[in-house]
């Protein structure tokens, strides 16, 4: 069922089947406010539809049991996805603001991503045998947890739902995936590639799209969903964490940031202010490690301060297929006027280098647009600090030597990403190691890999996601053991 060209509601897909029931919603452009298309709106019946759905496919196909049947599939899903990356991306960019170079990235990782998986699924050795004691033997095995329900973010919909129900299909779980609204369009064209990939039984990968947060909550609550996988802010973590309490719900969170970018005295400027703009501007500030804080040593404050200053006054906005623009719009208006509240309140406490703001005028005046702020500030209690303001907002702080630039890249709840700039390699391995943070970048950021585990520490997560242990997160393990008679 083609609906690249979106004339009819975009559905979901439950069962292995198409879903006409919900909600019809439309579905709005920040770049310019216009309608994009329509979609359903999923609501109580959909989403247990859905769960019975990944249920039964557990309980009653041999999926969890034919590693080389998830192999296949996810690898033809992959394939089914890459034919469809430029579409996709395009829809992405045009409902989700990121500007168009970002979503054609995600969706080639997002390939990626899959065909590792498929390969896991095969090489997965979690198990081991051994005779403890004479006669006494033992073997474990990895077995799937069973039905997961993954809930995505809005931000990067489609490569951080892969990030965990690839591995969760590797696994021989089943999969019900609860997509926001803000991008729905795109949700649809995602379901089909997994539509167009035979190899998945039906139940076994169900998609659907809610602007509430009903069928996210009954994921969460109900007994016949073993485990959650969710992105998204610390807060909803939190409350996802509470009441998956009550079925003693397996849990994988990847949570909020506050990201430091620490520069010592003897970085190289001129490589270091283009990794900084880049860590803010990227998926126009609205990312879980959006380099929100620049802890930088007195020595070189002044000409670091001077040269931000510069850039942001100089970033391009545009809409999301613009080539030339560096910076897009933020998802919805209301971000905007959340946003910008938190910078006229820094005000009161703060010194704003660069103001920033809503695009009030002008052809982009239309969309969701907001010019990049930057506030100096001391105080680590500050608010600008301590939350995640999800949008181009950064704080700039000065330490004075090593534990200094530690003490306050720790200050906060979050330990997602971190990165730390210096021409001593020492210096950042040393630092990197005191920092309490998932990801250290040492004199780069936001360089990742399907290759290794991407986690938070504190506040910003529980488990790891990608490489080679990403698949433990989704198993339980069984042991089995025997006794040997006595030989006579």
């Amino acid at each position: 069922m083609d609906r690249s060209n979106m004339k009819e509601p975009a559905q979901n897909w439950i069962d292995g089947a198409w879903h006409a029931g919900g909600t019809l919603r439309e579905a709005i452009s920040p770049s310019n406010g216009k309608p994009l298309g329509s979609y359903l709106d999923i609501g109580q019946d959909e989403a247990r539809q859905a769960i019975n759905a990944a249920r039964t496919a557990f309980d009653t196909t041999g999926w969890a049991k034919d590693r080389n049947h998830r192999s296949r599939a996810l690898l033809e899903l992959a394939g089914e996805l890459a034919k469809r990356v430029d579409t996709m991306a395009l829809m992405l960019a045009r409902e989700g603001g990121k500007l168009l170079a970002q979503t054609q990235w995600e969706l080639a990782v997002t390939v990626d991503w899959l065909r590792y998986a498929a390969a896991t699924a095969l090489l997965q050795t979690g198990g081991r045998a051994l005779e403890a004691a004479p006669g006494m033997h033992f073997v474990s095995d990895p077995e799937p947890v069973g039905v997961v329900g993954v809930i995505s973010p809005w931000n990067s919909p489609i490569v951080l739902s892969v990030r965990a129900l690839a591995p969760a299909l590797a696994a021989g779980c089943t999969v019900v995936l609860k997509l926001p609204h803000q991008t729905a369009l795109t949700n649809t064209l995602f379901a089909e590639a997994v539509a167009a990939t035979g190899a998945l039984p039906p139940g076994v990968l169900n998609v659907v799209t809610e602007s509430g947060s009903i069928a996210a909550a009954m994921l969460v609550d109900s007994p016949d969903v073993n485990m959650i996988s969710y992105t998204g802010s610390t807060r909803v973590g939190r409350v996802i964490a509470a009441n998956g309490a009550k079925t003693l719900k397996r849990l994988n969170l990847e949570l909020g940031g506050k990201a430091p970018l620490v520069v010592f005295d003897d970085a190289d400027l001129d490589m270091v202010v283009p990794q900084i703009v880049t860590a803010l501007v990227v998926m126009n500030g609205q990312f879980c490690c959006t380099g929100s804080r620049v802890l930088v040593q007195r020595g070189i404050a002044d000409a670091l301060r001077a040269a931000l200053v510069e850039a942001y006054s100089k970033v391009r906005l545009g809409e999301s297929d613009d080539p030339d623009a560096q910076l897009g719009p933020l998802i919805d208006g209301a971000s905007v006027r959340r946003v910008d509240a938190v910078v006229a309140d820094a005000a009161c406490y703060a010194d704003i280098l660069v103001r920033g703001g809503p695009v009030t005028e002008g052809p982009l005046a239309a969309g969701a647009f907001y010019r990049p702020s930057l506030i100096e500030v001391q105080d680590l209690d500050a608010f600008v600090v301590q939350n995640e303001v999800f949008g181009p907002v950064q704080t700039f702080e000065i330490f004075e030597d090593e534990l200094d630039a530690v003490r306050r890249a720790n200050a906060t709840e979050f330990g997602l990403a971190a990165s730390v700039f210096s021409s001593d390699m020492a210096r950042c391995r040393r630092v990197g190691k005191a920092i309490q943070a998932g990801h250290i970048w040492m004199n780069c950021w936001g360089v990742m890999s399907e290759h290794f585990e991407q986690s938070g520490f504190k506040q910003s997560g529980i488990g790891v996601l990608c490489g080679p242990r990403a698949i433990e997160q989704f198993q339980e393990m069984k042991v089995y053991a025997a006794l040997e008679p006595a030989l006579a």
